[in-house]
């Protein structure tokens, strides 16, 4: 996640005029048209992340049934100590009663909470995922980063590991989606990076507001399914200069999103941060949007409406974006 210090406009008091000045990412991807279809209701979308503090745009948390896990224990709904996942839960599904509308504004959130206050080890990461997608998450989002490694180490012997509980998620209809790393890395020239590279697991590269792929962001043909938006642009310079000439300059060119109370500039409930992780959930919250349309498609259903309604890209293989840059108004047209 890559946050900046410049100067933060003001944000407006109507979520409409939010959308208008602010949510350029959600601008791109033609959410509010797509939203006229679909709003996510009746869907679930998990967030497997730093834990989802309460915050009057996420009134649709579920508390409840929220879980934090540490050494493979649930110990309940806690919040966000750190503020990553709840930016992450706005941008797939805030309400906008306030200022932020997400994806997926009538999606019920569920916060797995598997590094805010615990041990962020591969074991409470696949908890985690066994969680979210034993409470019937329609969609769960996993914009962590975990274990890239040279793939002279034994891969095979990863994936034994690791790919049983993204199949469990599968057989249970969970759509799990994940970031694909800020490491400006190819991820085909000899790495192998967990959790998107997870058969079962969606790979989302990050582009900025002129849809090319961002400066940090990492591509593969095999590993990223599709990108999305995750703020800044091709170059570090342009991204964080705001006197720069481009239509959305530093810290616009991040993406919008809601913070736990006060921790956001001048004390606000939100911020703008860029990185995959900001991408991921663009995915998760649209994966919303086409369960409510079609509540019977699988997983790998869902992920081809998706991709089917993605644009920019030359092909469906492109390596930086693979399908094309996510467009939630062709995506929901099609379902």
């Amino acid at each position: 996640m890559i946050e900046t210090e410049d100067e933060h406009p003001e944000i407006p008091d109507d979520p409409e005029d939010v959308y208008d000045d602010l949510l350029w990412d959600k601008q791109v991807q033609d959410v509010r048209e797509a939203q006229a279809y679909a709003t996510g209701e009746g869907t679930t979308v998990a967030i497997i992340d730093t834990g989802v503090a309460e915050h009057p745009d996420l009134p649709n948390l579920d508390t409840d049934a929220s879980a934090t896990i540490a050494f493979g224990t649930d110990s309940g709904h806690q919040g966000d100590p750190n503020g990553h996942g709840t930016h992450v839960a706005g941008t797939a599904a805030a309400a906008g009663d306030v200022a932020m509308t997400g994806t997926a504004p009538d999606a019920v959130i569920i916060s797995v909470d598997v590094l805010g206050y615990g041990t962020g080890s591969m074991g409470d990461i696949m908890a985690g995922m066994e969680y979210a997608a034993a409470v019937g998450a329609d969609a769960a989002n996993i914009s962590l980063g975990s274990m890239q490694a040279p793939q002279d180490v034994d891969v095979g012997f990863y994936r034994q590991l690791f790919q049983p509980v993204a199949n469990y998620g599968r057989r249970e209809g969970t759509l799990y989606v994940g970031s694909a790393g800020n490491d400006e890395t190819d991820l085909q020239g000899g790495w192998v990076r967990l959790w998107n590279g997870l058969a079962g697991v969606v790979g989302v590269s990050a582009t900025g507001p002129n849809d090319e792929l961002s400066f940090y962001s990492n591509w593969g043909r095999n590993d990223v399914d599709v990108g999305a938006p995750g703020g800044g642009y091709e170059t570090e310079e342009l991204s964080v200069d705001p006197e720069a000439d481009v239509e959305w300059p530093a810290p616009l060119s991040f993406v919008f999103s809601t913070v736990p109370e006060g921790d956001g500039p001048d004390d606000s409930d939100y911020d703008w941060f860029a990185g995959t992780s900001m991408a991921a959930p663009q995915v998760t919250g649209l994966a919303a949007l086409v369960r409510e349309l079609d509540p019977d498609a699988n997983p790998q259903q869902v992920l081809q409406a998706i991709r089917h309604g993605a644009e920019v890209a030359d092909n469906r293989g492109d390596p930086e974006l693979g399908a094309g840059r996510v467009n939630a108004l062709n995506t929901v047209e099609r379902v």
